[in-house]
């Protein structure tokens, strides 16, 4: 009889880990938890098997996750001393109550990549000294998805029967924190003009903003970081993946990055998505939608046609697929479109200034 193929190991990003410690200890709904879908064995980013799905979406525990900062402050299965507190910023701590017993920190602390959660854990402990509570850490960081539900299921399992647990959250979620950094995803076919778009949003962010800006061009990305890489599909991919590792890190500090690769397939643009999130960081996904025809008719360089005569293998659009995103931020087509009213609707959908620019017209990427 041959044995089942062992299930594909998938990292989900750091949000999914975080929820699924919180199912595990019996605080979060299962339900609530975005998994994969199964088969799959859920790794974190040490490759450590956490959990495993079925094709049900049945959860079995494997192993707790890598180790982490405060891993010994992290909640456990064991009942707190109540009355508790949740916070989830430094103001939040100024204002805990008079008797309380312990202090949950709602903080992502995996590995060094939310250093304003790291931060406030530590500000936390030197209160505690203060004030003679204890501390407790509850993986629920800037980038939970629903947010407010996962803090009032924490603190309904927290309080149980007839315990006090004061919520002194910031309700709505990232949306308090508007120094939450940034990652601007341009995807598209070859000639779509995202290029473009990329360097005008650049250029509009840097006239504009105060924080700092930066624009991971390709042919930079490839000279630098991506030296080595050929132009199959893996390496294709892996250099997508550094690009989302860069651009989160750059989030993660504040920063605004901005990329525009053509990203063909959604699992990749799914990773660099749970990387930017896990950091703390928001991803902002602009499909950049220029039909088929009208790249081919941009194409200065003949790419196209020599990928029609077989001398390009794995060209996007003709012997390789683009997977349409389903989750595109903004949706745009440049086939006879100016620039300027295309940065505006990137720039609404980003919610940062918006001062008229210099007028140019699309290009090929």
């Amino acid at each position: 009889m041959t044995p089942p193929s062992p299930a594909a190991p998938v990292f989900p990003g750091v949000p999914v880990l975080d929820d699924l410690e919180l199912a595990r200890l019996g605080l979060l709904d299962l339900d609530a938890v975005e998994l994969p879908t199964g088969p799959a064995t859920v790794v974190d980013a040490e490759g450590v098997p956490v959990a495993e799905v079925d094709e049900t979406g049945a959860v079995g525990w494997l192993s707790p996750r890598s180790s982490r900062p405060f891993e010994r402050l992290h909640l456990t299965g064991a009942e707190i001393e109540r009355p508790a507190a949740l916070v989830d910023s430094s103001d939040a701590l100024e204002a805990v109550p008079d008797g309380t017993r312990t202090v949950v920190v709602l903080a992502s602390t995996d590995g060094d990549d939310n250093q304003r959660d790291l931060d406030l854990v530590r500000t936390a402990r030197r209160a505690a000294q203060q004030h003679g509570y204890a501390v407790r850490v509850a993986p629920v960081g800037l980038a939970a998805p629903g947010r407010e539900q996962r803090v009032e299921q924490l603190a309904r399992a927290l309080a149980g029967e007839t315990g006090t647990v004061h919520d002194l959250t910031a309700h709505g979620g990232p949306a308090a924190y508007p120094e939450r950094g940034v990652v601007v995803l341009l995807t598209g076919l070859s000639g779509s003009g995202k290029s473009t778009l990329a360097r005008a949003l650049r250029d509009r962010l840097v006239e504009d903003e105060a924080r700092a800006v930066s624009l991971l061009d390709g042919d930079v990305v490839r000279r630098h970081l991506s030296a080595g890489l050929g132009f199959s599909p893996e390496d294709r991919e892996t250099n997508i993946r550094r690009i989302g590792w860069v651009a989160a890190e750059i989030a993660r500090h504040g920063g605004i990055a901005i990329a525009s690769p053509i990203a063909p397939f959604q699992r990749t643009r799914d990773d660099v998505r749970a990387m930017v999130e896990g950091r703390g960081g928001r991803f902002v996904l602009v499909h950049v939608a220029t039909p088929l025809e009208e790249c081919e008719r941009r194409d200065r360089k003949g790419l196209y046609a020599r990928a029609r005569a077989g001398e390009i293998p794995d060209f996007t659009g003709i012997s390789s697929p683009y997977e349409v995103p389903d989750d595109a931020t903004l949706t745009l087509d440049t086939t006879g479109q100016d620039v300027d009213p295309l940065v505006d609707q990137i720039l609404a959908a980003l919610a940062l200034p918006n001062d008229p620019p210099t007028p140019s017209d699309p290009e090929e990427e």
